[in-house]
């Protein structure tokens, strides 16, 4: 298996623990303090990466730091905001609006560094965005507060993921892995000292079992096999397969809660699916250069 590929099914697969990360996410938290419980999934990230990437941890230097600061910003506001928003909105909608880093990418990098995306790239997030659009939307579709903080974490998620992508161009990430947890822990330290009612150790199995596997799969896992991928995936492409994150998790709902697959999950699925093959597949055969080398 080549290396591209094998990363293109680590990033699906991370989109399965995303995908179930909703439900354990809502159940841990419960009735406890969001940020308490979001400073231990980084704490514990930041544990076991400090033990898997020890020969990069014991280089870390001056600009490795300053790199993780930069990345751990804009990736800790989109995990907060989205995280917030559970609270406030439905999974299935949180999800759907979630999909709209795939556009907002290209539109930011059109703004900002005048960098035209190919066009294909446009028209596999215009596909994933309607198979997310079949899926999650419901006769009661409206826009409340936790659409809006959706929204604004969404935003977060495409500056992280330009910003990875334009660091991993120039040097190795795996220095900064580490630090940006280490800087996404300490912001959420530094909010739950503000919770004066926020119980620091809850005794409830749910809540530590939801932080272990948060901290394991869906943060440790994922964020690194999506750093490491961008120095051979572009932003775009990794936030279309981020798409997948929602067809799992209904999935991991008809498994684990019994829900039905419906006619949306398959077609809306089978969308997305079509969405990113066309991302990845190059569209100019070898015919097709040859003869216009030839002209």
């Amino acid at each position: 298996m080549e290396r591209r590929q094998l990363l293109l099914f680590l990033l699906i697969l991370g989109t399965a623990f995303w995908g179930v990360s909703y439900s354990v996410t809502k159940m841990a938290i419960g009735h406890f303090s969001l940020n308490i419980f979001l400073f231990y999934r980084f704490l514990l990230a930041v544990m076991v990466l400090s033990i898997v990437f020890w020969k990069y941890v014991k280089d870390i230097n001056r600009e490795a730091i300053k790199t993780g600061f930069i990345l751990a910003v804009p990736m800790f506001l989109g995990i907060q905001l989205q995280t917030t928003a559970l609270k406030y909105t439905d999974a299935s909608q949180c999800s759907f609006i979630a999909g709209l880093t795939v556009i907002i990418i290209p539109m930011l990098k059109l703004a900002i560094y005048r960098t035209n995306t190919p066009l294909k790239i446009w028209i596999a997030a215009l596909t994933a965005l309607t198979g997310l659009f079949i899926i999650a939307i419901t006769d009661k579709f409206t826009i409340n507060v936790g659409d809006l903080f959706t929204i604004s974490g969404a935003f977060a998620f495409a500056v992280y993921l330009i910003s990875v992508e334009k660091h991993s161009a120039a040097k190795n990430l795996l220095y900064s892995i580490v630090p940006m947890f280490a800087f996404c822990a300490l912001f959420t330290f530094c909010i739950a000292l503000t919770d004066s009612q926020a119980v620091w150790l809850p005794k409830n199995d749910t809540f530590w079992l939801g932080a272990v596997y948060c901290a394991l799969f869906s943060t440790a896992f994922m964020y690194t096999v999506s750093n490491i991928s961008q120095r051979y995936l572009s932003a775009e492409r990794v936030a279309v397969i981020y798409l997948f994150e929602p067809v799992f998790g209904a999935i991991g709902a008809f498994f684990i809660l019994g829900e039905n697959l419906s006619w949306r999950l398959l077609l809306g699925g089978t969308l997305i699916f079509s969405a990113t093959i066309i991302s990845e597949v190059n569209f100019k055969s070898k015919k097709l250069k040859m003869l216009i080398r030839k002209n």
